[in-house]
């Protein structure tokens, strides 16, 4: 059972950030502020869900959540500033645009940068314990996919349609063939050396 909240009583945001260890496209972050007595059945940690489950789920939780937002960080700023810097700064921005200001931020994961003057807790796995974590996470992947999505029909020949940016082999393949585009994030190692070794 995910816990609805680590103190009753204070309003606490749920942060998770989606794209992480992706090659390509943005690092998406969301803030949910869920009600205290929150529940549904099907809320779990994104990674358990199905894909029909998580986009079951996006339109109801942004319905019932009492403040929701979403913070994106480009390609060229994850280059700048370091993948983790920008994880961070993904979250800032998705907590920045809530209609509410939190008491309090759980935070998945084991890092992370004060935010103004909230007190924060960073929670290995929170996505796996605490529903406004586990709502965040499903906000997350779902926009992240769609964008994703949007930028396969650009760029069709990289399946990001499928890998969603991850490093896959075929992506990995695809980077060899055809070379980067903006879209992706220039301070990962885009292409395997292992690769050459099956040619």
């Amino acid at each position: 059972m995910l816990l609805p909240y680590m103190e009753s009583g204070r309003i606490e945001a749920g942060c998770d950030e989606a794209g992480r260890g992706c090659l390509s496209g943005a690092v998406f972050a969301a803030a949910v502020i869920l009600p205290q007595d929150y529940y549904h059945p099907l809320l779990n940690d994104s990674k358990q869900l199905s894909e029909k489950q998580r986009y079951t789920l996006r339109p109801i939780i942004e319905q019932e959540a009492i403040a929701w937002a979403v913070g994106i960080v480009t390609p060229q700023e994850i280059d700048k500033i370091n993948i983790l810097n920008a994880s961070i700064l993904a979250m800032h921005r998705a907590v920045e645009q809530l209609s509410q200001a939190p008491q309090h931020l759980l935070i998945d994961g084991n890092r992370f940068k004060p935010y103004k003057d909230i007190p924060h807790t960073c929670v290995v796995k929170g996505d796996g314990k605490y529903l406004s974590i586990a709502a965040a996470s499903i906000l997350a992947k779902t926009y992240r996919d769609d964008y994703m999505m949007q930028l396969h029909e650009l760029h069709p020949q990289y399946g990001w349609d499928k890998n969603k940016g991850y490093p896959t082999k075929e992506h990995r393949y695809a980077i060899e063939q055809y070379g980067a585009t903006p879209y992706h994030r220039q301070s990962f190692r885009l292409t395997d050396p292992q690769l050459k070794l099956f040619e």
